[in-house]
């Protein structure tokens, strides 16, 4: 039961600070084009060491 409580305390704060990121995100102003490069890099370097085995 405490195993339950502690899990949707979490969920809970998980969701607020996704909730307030979002706010941030809108508000600020975001070079995209570079977030996504960033994410792509880290995406392709994951998926090459999924292929190769190497890294």
């Amino acid at each position: 039961m405490i195993r339950l409580v502690v899990i949707a305390l979490i969920v809970v704060v998980a969701w607020f600070l996704l909730v307030k990121l979002i706010r941030v995100l809108k508000s600020a102003n975001v070079d995209w084009t570079g977030v996504t490069t960033i994410i792509g890099f880290i995406a392709l370097a994951f998926w090459l060491r999924h292929i190769t085995g190497m890294g």
